[in-house]
């Protein structure tokens, strides 16, 4: 399984962080499709990007990619996924939302029934290969266009071999960056997790700190 031909869809890809993945895929030569609750607001923040990314709703989105990036806020992606279950089987759907609450004291990890929004996920769609990844990116890196390369690397964590390869792949085509299998998906939970304590880093250092794993 390769990247060659694959069409990369990012849901929710009028938000920062689809919009900074989506930057990076176009950057590297992949074909983009944006999705959005409204069409107009993907055509145009599509219209933005360089490369050969377009803008559509979520549902066509979805339909039209072959691997799928979920990258909505947490408050809405279960309807969002519960939308979009019909026409994503046998297609892989890379979770990287991050469960998370603010408070006064910061950023924390909200409990999920289903053990992580990875997890919550692949319950969704039992028809899907469902792999967490991208969950500690900054997006404010990914959307710079004057940061030619992004320094961290991107733990990918599924039940699936080849899919965790792929996706590996497809976190590498961003420059300075490496996709390290983390483990099976019912280890997400740390990973989405991890992403308080990082904002938590990041507000007290005025920094945008990503993760770098050591002597792999």
């Amino acid at each position: 399984m390769t990247l060659d031909g694959k069409t990369i869809a990012v849901l929710g890809g009028t938000g920062p962080q689809g919009r900074g993945l989506a930057r990076r895929f176009a950057a590297a030569g992949l074909e983009v499709v944006l999705g959005s609750r409204s069409a107009e607001r993907a055509e145009a923040t599509a219209a933005g990007l360089p490369g050969r990314v377009r803008g559509l709703a979520n549902l066509d989105a979805a339909d039209a990619g072959d691997i799928v990036i979920v990258a909505v806020p947490w408050d809405g992606h279960a309807e969002l996924l519960r939308e979009v279950a019909p026409v994503l089987t046998g297609k892989i759907v890379v979770d990287c939302v991050n469960p998370l609450g603010f408070d006064k004291q910061g950023a924390y990890a909200l409990v999920v029934p289903e053990g992580s929004a990875a997890q919550q996920a692949a319950a969704i769609l039992p028809w899907s290969t469902v792999v967490g990844a991208f969950h500690n990116v900054s997006a404010v890196v990914l959307e710079d266009p004057e940061a030619e390369t992004v320094d961290t690397d991107v733990l990918v964590l599924g039940d699936d071999r080849a899919a965790t390869d792929l996706v590996q792949e497809l976190a590498a085509t961003i420059p300075g960056v490496r996709g390290l299998y983390g483990g099976r998906l019912r280890n997400a939970h740390q990973v989405e997790a991890l992403t308080a304590n990082l904002i938590s880093v990041n507000r007290r250092y005025r920094a945008h700190a990503g993760l770098r794993i050591t002597d792999v």
